[in-house]
């Protein structure tokens, strides 16, 4: 009976300890989901307007592309949900809206974004949405001379795409991601970004 007693007591207290293990190990790796990152991307842009409100009978379409960048900070609350903050450079697209003359848009900004994740291992899905407060500059050139306008506003922002995690620290992402600009008819990037997690 003493025998059966200590056999007891020792599977109980083993039970225990793994159960103990399991746990700590749960908060610990929750809290490895968590925390501040910073990062950095370069991507393709691209703007697309098939018709031009108020010119329609002189210029078509203005459809051109080029390469943006983007600074970020983020706050991850747990291994689903996070916060973040961007600068977006959107280049210096142009193109040749009649013959002789070409127009170039400017565009960058500040963009918070609310982040949903879903991770598979290393791999991560997720899906973004947020605001973009932008400044744009048009500038017309021909070889009469240049024209330049501003404007200022914001407009709602979207995407998502796959994340790897590699060495614990590094996040490298893939995203495409699209901007709700009004009067335009496309206007998309696709990002390829790195960001080390603290």
């Amino acid at each position: 009976m003493k025998t059966l007693s200590k056999r007891g007591h020792f599977s109980r207290t083993v039970s225990a300890l793994v159960i103990a293990s399991t746990a700590l190990m749960s908060v610990a790796s929750a809290d490895n989901d968590r925390g501040v990152y910073v990062g950095a991307g370069v991507g393709a842009f691209k703007i697309k307007i098939d018709d031009v409100d108020d010119v329609t009978s002189t210029v078509d379409r203005y459809s051109s592309d080029d390469t943006a960048y983007k600074a970020f900070v983020g706050y991850r609350f747990a291994r689903y949900f996070a916060v973040e903050a961007a600068y977006v450079n959107l280049g210096s697209p142009d193109d040749e809206v009649l013959p002789g003359i070409t127009a170039e848009t400017e565009i960058d900004g500040f963009a918070p974004y609310l982040l949903a994740t879903l991770p598979l291992g290393p791999v991560e899905l997720f899906a973004k949405a947020g605001y973009f407060f932008y400044d744009a500059e048009v500038r017309v050139r021909s070889v009469l001379g240049s024209a330049a306008a501003g404007d200022s506003g914001e407009e709602f922002t979207y995407g998502g795409g796959i994340g790897l995690n590699l060495l614990e620290r590094i996040n490298v992402r893939l995203e495409y991601e699209m901007f709700d600009v009004e009067d335009t008819d496309e206007t998309n990037a696709l990002w390829l970004t790195a960001a080390w997690k603290f």
